[in-house]
């Protein structure tokens, strides 16, 4: 076999463009897969190991103090396999010059435990009445305004020394301070923290739930948080990318699949004489088979080997920024994923290679080296003849009859074209389906003027140090003049108050209405919108990241209040931490606050600059603020879409461009004759683009359903893997102004792909063509 490596790699050399091809192809396709499989893989993997590292809470649960005691709690948490507490637990405010506006508290002595071990990382334990440990995580950067360690801050009407940070990856907290300082902060709610022998899905920690709740009294739960909401949480990032990723990996593994197969087939066929020559110099069977091989094996090892660290690259990335929060700073792709491409993109190419490889093999060299270069007269020239007799030029006829002189070569050819429209299908419905869901979601463009009045305040109460100065009038006052400016069709008045879900450390904004907010362009996906005190509107996420659904009642506690409302109705919009209600449930918590923000539509055509300068003549005080921003998640999707899909685009071009250059160096014989009888190199370019065109033409019709049934599936597995849910009306995106347009993308790959070798055969002259014949 020693023989066999140079020839191989002369073969190489000789056949660039093919080499090229092949190299680019498994390269991109390579990278794709790996970026897929190492997300996928990795996607709960920082935060399982920091889970179990921590021992976290799978059921961290907060109860009402009046209802329920301490040894009650002890008692019923029998059943559960480890247990931390009771711990004493408040919610502090926080005084308005502070980040935040509360602190959920707990009370306990050291930050070990069989449940939820706190890694305290700067500082130290509070051990003693007057301080204060916070949570913050080890990755986060310190920022001048933020609270620093040996500093002072006031929670709770009392002023605490932060002697500590610590991290809980079960976000049990936000601070803790010893059981005696916490019982001087009158604690309304106790805090227990379990770990069950099955927590592996929602259902058993919903079984857990009700096994350490038993007996206890019905109400005395006020809220829970699921490490699986957590775990959810921390994977969306990484879980939105896998769908597309892997879909777009497959088609481009399949592309190099088919393109491999056309080469090897294509340089079988160009190269009969030179498998008789290596026959006739001694080469066996065997060897000649292995030359064809090596051929193709080389630039794909490369090109696999070069995607395998571009993919480990970009998904490194990738992760590493999704889940820097549980300590994956050095994150990368599981060693498993490197080992089965490197071996798996290889072989799969090899074996794509080797059906033509063993016809390569099974020729003689008597048959090899008189095997004629042309294909031989049948169904291509019966077609062309066929064609002869249409009103179709002569260039398109004969044109359109060539794809049938070599027909495995053609359906090759056809497949790959397929798969890029099936791509780029893909990718039109991907980003309209998602453009529209943001452009909803965000509420872009469905407000024309927001007016800020300040900082949310009671009336007559002077902004907080720093901010911009206030509205002049009254929350009443300023409803009024909106409502009058000519032009005016609808007024929403609203503001917002950082609220806490017991049992949880997240901050939930919640956005208090009134007026017209049935105009602001939020989507009502279940239930209803609010119309009575206690009742608030979520999104999908909010819902999901809390195992809630539409009809559940939850307690949301501010300023020493607490408030049990009830979740009537799921809108569209993105944030999980953030609910609506009206302006009567804001009575029950903070009944002095006044709105701070109006948005206002007016009727069409009228001038924005107009109202704004007759709203600011009655209150100057009143701001106007730019509207919603759709964001920038949608945009960093399609960006990664719009490039895969060009690279996907421009593989099948160049699979098309491999054929055509095949085609005309096999019927090079039958250009010349053709060119010495009068065809004009403009009339050799239109045969040949027309024969690949027709190719596009049948591959777009192919390729399009396809691309819709690749869409119906892809789109619903980001939506999942974003925790959002995506309305039914929104995946219908294919008007058939679109389809028509899209066979026209399989044509414009075939004929990109087709025009440089085209032009290239139709620039040699007769004699050059001619002159071994």
């Amino acid at each position: 076999m020693s023989a066999v490596w140079p020839v191989a790699r002369a073969a190489v050399r000789r056949r660039r463009v093919q080499t090229v091809v092949i190299g680019v192809v498994v390269l991109l396709s390579t990278t794709m897969i790996v970026v897929a499989l190492g997300l996928l893989a990795a996607s709960s993997g920082p935060f399982d190991h920091a889970y179990a590292k921590q021992s976290g809470s799978q059921l961290t649960a907060s109860y009402d103090r009046s209802k329920v005691t301490d040894a009650q709690l002890t008692a019923a948490a029998r059943s559960a396999a480890a247990v931390a507490g009771p711990f004493a637990q408040a919610t502090l405010e926080l005084d308005r010059t502070q980040l935040m506006d509360s602190l959920v508290t707990v009370g306990r002595a050291d930050p070990g435990g069989a449940v939820d071990r706190l890694n305290v990382w700067k500082g130290r334990w509070a051990t003693k009445p007057g301080e204060i440990v916070l949570n913050r995580n080890p990755v986060d950067i310190e920022g001048r305004g933020g609270p620093q360690l040996n500093g002072t801050m006031t929670a709770g009407g009392r002023t605490l020394t932060i002697v500590g940070f610590a991290y809980s990856v079960s976000q049990s907290a936000d601070a803790w301070v010893t059981p005696e300082q916490m019982n001087a902060l009158h604690p309304t709610a106790t805090q227990m923290l379990y770990r069950f022998a099955h927590a592996a899905t929602n259902a058993d920690v919903t079984a857990g739930q009700q096994g350490v709740t038993a007996g206890l009294p019905s109400d005395a739960l006020i809220g829970t948080q699921s490490y699986l909401a957590l775990r959810a949480m921390a994977a969306g990032e990484p879980n939105t990318f896998v769908p597309f990723l892997m879909v777009f990996g497959w088609l481009g593994l399949a592309v190099a699949v088919l393109i491999v197969a056309n080469v090897v087939s294509g340089a079988v066929v160009a190269g009969f004489k030179h498998i008789g020559v290596l026959k006739s110099l001694g080469f066996t069977p065997t060897q000649v088979m292995a030359v064809y091989l090596g051929m193709i094996s080389i630039p794909a090892v490369i090109g696999c080997a070069a995607g395998v660290v571009l993919g480990n690259v970009l998904a490194t990335s990738l992760l590493t920024r999704a889940f820097e929060n549980y300590g994956a700073g050095g994150l990368g792709v599981p060693i498993w994923v490197d080992i089965a491409t490197l071996l798996g993109v290889p072989a799969l190419v090899a074996l794509s290679a080797l059906l033509p490889a063993l016809r390569a093999r099974s020729l003689s060299a008597a048959q090899a080296i008189s095997a004629g270069s042309a294909p031989r007269a049948g169904r291509g020239l019966r077609v062309q003849r066929s064609l002869s007799g249409t009103r179709l030029p002569r260039a398109v006829s004969l044109g359109l009859g060539m794809p049938f002189a070599r027909p495995g070569r053609t359906a090759l050819t056809l497949a790959a074209v397929v798969l890029g429209v099936t791509s780029v299908t893909l990718a039109v419905g991907l980003g309209k389906s998602l453009t529209t869901y943001q452009t909803a979601a965000s509420r872009a463009d469905a407000v024309d003027l927001t007016m800020f009045a300040g900082q949310s305040g009671a009336e007559g109460e002077a902004p907080p140090p720093g901010a911009p100065p206030g509205a002049k009038l009254t929350d009443a006052e300023d409803e009024a003049v909106l409502r009058a400016t000519p032009g005016v069709t609808s007024v929403a008045a609203s503001t917002d108050m950082g609220m806490r879900l017991p049992g949880t450390r997240t901050d939930v904004r919640v956005s208090f209405y009134r007026g017209d907010f049935d105009q602001l362009g939020y989507r009502i996906l279940a239930g209803r919108w609010f119309d009575g005190p206690g009742q608030v509107v979520v999104s999908e996420r909010f819902l999901r990241q809390r195992g809630l659904a539409v009809g559940d009642t939850i307690t949301l506690q501010s300023r020493g209040k607490s408030v049990r409302a009830q979740i009537v109705g799921k809108a569209m919009y993105n944030s999980g931490d953030e609910a609506l209600s009206n302006w009567a449930t804001l009575a029950l918590i903070a009944p002095e606050l006044r709105a701070n923000l109006y948005e206002v539509n007016v009727k069409p055509g009228t001038d924005l600059d107009a109202v704004v300068k007759a709203v600011q003549a009655k209150d100057s005080g009143l701001e106007e603020t730019p509207g919603q921003d759709p964001g920038t998640f949608v945009a960093v999707v399609l960006a990664t879409v719009v490039l895969l899909t060009l690279m996907l685009g421009t593989v099948a071009a160049l699979g098309v461009f491999n054929t055509v250059v095949l085609n005309t160096r096999e019927r090079r014989r039958d250009l010349g004759m053709l060119k010495s009888i009068g065809m004009t190199p403009a009339q050799v370019t239109a045969m040949v683009v027309t024969s690949m065109a027709a190719v596009g033409a049948v591959g777009g019709l192919l390729g399009i359903p396809l691309g819709i049934v690749a869409h119906r599936l892809v789109v619903p597995a980001m939506a999942n893997g974003a925790q959002i849910e995506l309305p039914d009306f929104m995946l219908e995106v294919y008007p058939a102004g679109l389809l028509a347009l899209l066979v026209l993308a399989g044509i414009v790959i075939a004929a990109a792909g087709a025009y440089f070798p085209a032009r290239t055969a139709a620039r040699a002259t007769i004699a050059e063509v001619l002159h071994n014949e």
